[in-house]
């Protein structure tokens, strides 16, 4: 019994510390990016008169512009943080999004909106720098399990942040959400300040290598630049219904009911299986391998994005939004753990920011393939599309990762 107390009251390292405080930030900042899903196209409807093609395009536009900007800025942010250390990072990113999301609220046209939108990716960086922070300070033997942990921050927020904003938007209209949020990215600001921890000794600019060196030191170059481009079509998937979900439900819906609501639920609902899931897979990928991980998750999510264009109700949809929740606990969270496992850690922050800014791009891509697929084939075609790019996806993976899969025993990968 004693033992079992000392052991439960026994300080946790800094790295445990860091994982929670972290998590919850994590968390928020997802919310940050995606709270506006069910209502952005709502809210952009409400600021003019357009036509659904017009709303369609400023729909995309405005989903896009934040990380346009996120890409471009992205790696210059990377490197500072390997100079001045990621805490830094953490809370320049969180003071900056609390502060543009909150003026959100307080737009009088689109452009004005998209302008917000721009400058909010000048801000981003939370979850890229959180991730190295956490995955350098991590021994090394628990990083899949930690990082996939780490990673079901982001990604629930990002989840469940359409039912954030959808409740709080339906309760409290469009404008007093951004409010809400950004003062929730402050109380993230603080938390990040009195409560990070960062063992961190700063690297002069002349002492840097230039990123060419490192990807030449990195001994499976191929398998790190292929994850940057597995992250981008993976964002590109999960995002090109973002601009149309509020559309195509208020169709399913035959313009009945609170479209709103019931878009938050629904965008929201893979966010229970990514938050039960994610922990699981991490721990198996430990196991078995994380590339595995990655390739399983692809094919059911290819299997599951299907069937979505021939759904007739908004229950179909919303089960069927639940197994996204399934192959989204696997594949970001295996992407990190192959990325930190064969990348120096002096350079991490470089490293996640690049893959930050493929990231980036694949949330400009995923907007404007649905848009402009539903422009000309409807909203069910983007359902096709998007599974056709997963298969692209999963070709990609299995032709890098080959490679470590025949000459490493998952047992010396881990």
């Amino acid at each position: 019994m004693s033992k079992i107390k000392s052991k439960l009251f026994q300080p946790r390292p800094t790295w445990q510390k860091n994982l929670i405080v972290l998590w919850f930030g994590t968390f928020m900042a997802g919310i940050g990016f995606s709270l506006v899903m069910p209502f952005m196209s709502l809210y952009i409807d409400s600021l003019g008169s357009y036509t659904n093609q017009q709303l369609n395009f400023w729909s995309g536009i405005t989903f896009s512009s934040t990380f346009l900007i996120t890409a471009i800025v992205s790696p210059l942010w990377g490197r500072l943080a390997d100079q001045k250390g990621r805490k830094l990072m953490l809370l320049r990113a969180s003071l900056g999004m609390a502060i543009v999301i909150s003026l959100m609220g307080l737009v009088g046209n689109v452009y004005q909106l998209i302008g917000l939108r721009l400058l909010q990716g000048v801000f981003s960086g939370y979850i890229s720098n959180a991730t190295a922070l956490v995955a350098t300070g991590t021994p090394r033997e628990k990083s899949g399990q930690v990082l996939g942990t780490l990673a079901t921050g982001a990604v629930t927020g990002n989840l469940l942040g359409p039912l954030v904003g959808g409740i709080t938007a339906s309760i409290f209209g469009y404008r007093l959400t951004f409010f809400i949020t950004g003062s929730i990215l402050f109380l993230v600001f603080l938390l990040s300040l009195f409560f990070v921890h960062e063992e961190f000794t700063p690297v002069e600019k002349k002492d840097m290598l230039p990123a060419k060196e490192i990807f030449h030191s990195l001994k499976y170059p191929h398998v790190v630049i292929g994850m940057f481009i597995t992250t981008l079509i993976i964002q590109a998937s999960n995002n090109s219904i973002s601009p149309i979900i509020s559309l195509y439900i208020r169709q399913l819906m035959h313009n009945h009911g609170n479209v709103t609501l019931i878009s938050g639920i629904i965008a929201s609902i893979p966010g229970i299986a990514t938050l039960i899931a994610a922990p699981r897979f991490g721990r198996l990928g430990d196991r078995i391998g994380s590339e595995k991980i990655l390739g399983i998750g692809l094919i059911f999510a290819m299997l599951v994005f299907l069937p979505m264009s021939i759904v007739t109700n908004v229950w179909q949809l919303a089960f069927l939004r639940f197994l996204v929740g399934i192959s989204d606990a696997c594949l970001l969270p295996a992407v990190q753990a192959l990325i930190t496992k064969y990348s120096p850690q002096e350079a991490a922050g470089r490293i996640f920011s690049y893959n930050q800014s493929f990231q980036a791009a694949g949330n400009v891509v995923g907007p404007m393939i649905g848009s402009s697929v539903s422009s000309i084939f409807g909203y069910r075609g983007v359902f096709i599309s998007t599974s056709a790019l997963v298969l692209t996806n999963y070709l990609l993976v299995h032709r890098n990762t080959k490679e470590i899969a025949e000459k490493i025993p998952s047992n010396a990968r881990n």
